[in-house]
């Protein structure tokens, strides 16, 4: 049964990697400010002063705008840092510059705070391969997010970023697969799953 959960998730993670390498240029900036509008209406409607969220590799709906907005208003913003030990870190930015981290990650010039730091923030805005209309997330493998929100008593609620042609319907979970609040795609915010 593990073998067909992870077949079945590896299926969605190469169909998700192809169309997202197909994705243009055009597409890609309509997608940036769908994104953007997306998430500072769930930030401002939450009244968020404090998110964590991430800087946008390999075709990743791109949050560099939002980020730049919410710097602009004077948000609390934490951005992870991947270790080797497949824990994360939480960087508060200085907004100075970017460094390589670990798997060629870029992590932002900053403070840098325990794991648990996260569990303070109002809102988490995660990446995602995937989500379904239940709340599974799925990864792209390495477990840095399930791991991370596994271990917090109390998280805040937690959004996964993604394109609009990646929500399914249902996808593969195993028990160690934390469960996400919502979605955001470029064109909605979706509610999926109680808070915690």
């Amino acid at each position: 049964m593990a073998d067909e959960i992870d077949r079945e998730k590896q299926r969605v993670r190469e169909l998700v990697r192809e169309r997202r390498a197909a994705t243009t240029e055009v597409e890609r900036a309509g997608i940036r400010d769908g994104v953007t509008a997306q998430l500072i209406t769930l930030v401002t409607g939450r009244g968020a002063r404090s998110v964590s969220c991430y800087m946008p590799v390999a075709g990743e709906p791109d949050t560099s705008a939002f980020l730049a907005w919410a710097r602009e208003q004077g948000i609390d913003v934490l951005l992870p840092a991947a270790r080797e030990d497949g824990l994360l870190d939480w960087i508060r930015p200085s907004w100075e510059g970017n460094v390589r981290g670990a798997f060629g990650i870029p992590e932002p010039l900053g403070e840098c705070l325990s794991p648990l730091a996260v569990s303070d923030v109002d809102l988490m805005l995660v990446p995602a391969c995937a989500v379904d209309r239940s709340g599974v997330r799925l990864g792209w493998g390495r477990g840095f997010f399930d791991r991370n929100l596994g271990s917090m008593d109390q998280s805040p609620p937690v959004f996964a970023i993604v394109h609009d042609e990646e929500v399914f319907e249902t996808l593969p979970s195993e028990l160690h697969d934390v469960p996400v609040t919502g979605f955001v795609t470029p064109s909605r915010i979706e509610y999926v799953h109680a808070e915690r």
